[in-house]
């Protein structure tokens, strides 16, 4: 089975969403809040506050961690992101994508991939239903190997066996 991109909404309309909901939280929408924004909306991994530090500082010398750390702790909140820990490197990642969808992790290189499932937007509906919740998002999480750590745990293996390692 390949994981295929999530792409319900276009970049556009997702950096737009974001945009809005650090409006709704009264946050002021400086150059740095609406990078931060714009590269969630751009990126297919899932990165952590401090890749998002390293990836927008060169362009925006004033940018510090801690509006990193509270836009995107704004974010979660108002639910327009997800936070993710359980990576197996101790870090949070980001999710931008809220539709409800699988995330795979790898507990060996920590990459986290989207795995778009109707059932789970199914699921959500029906919990929603018979439990009168309002519900905000969901998360549904497998972890395991992904098929290049399996290559490369499979090619040391090979290497032991051979005396070569």
């Amino acid at each position: 089975m390949n994981p295929v991109a999530l792409s319900k909404t276009d970049t556009k309309s997702k950096e737009e969403r974001l945009i809005q909901a650090l409006r709704k939280a009264n946050l002021r929408l400086t150059p740095q809040r609406i990078a931060i924004c714009r590269y969630l909306a751009n990126t297919d991994t899932h990165p952590t506050s401090q890749e998002i530090y390293r990836a927008l500082k060169p362009e925006y010398p004033s940018l510090s961690l801690a509006t990193v750390y509270n836009t995107l702790s704004a974010l979660v909140e108002l639910g327009a992101i997800h936070a993710l820990g359980d990576a197996g490197d101790d870090t949070t990642h980001y999710d931008p994508e809220i539709e409800p969808h699988i995330n795979l992790m790898c507990v060996r290189c920590h990459r986290i991939i989207d795995l778009p499932e109707e059932a789970v937007a199914e699921l959500e509906k029906e919990a929603a239903e018979r439990t009168g919740f309002r519900i905000f998002g969901a998360r549904v999480v497998y972890y395991g190997l992904c098929p290049d750590c399996q290559r490369e745990l499979e090619k040391e293996g090979q290497e032991k066996q051979h005396g070569r390692g």
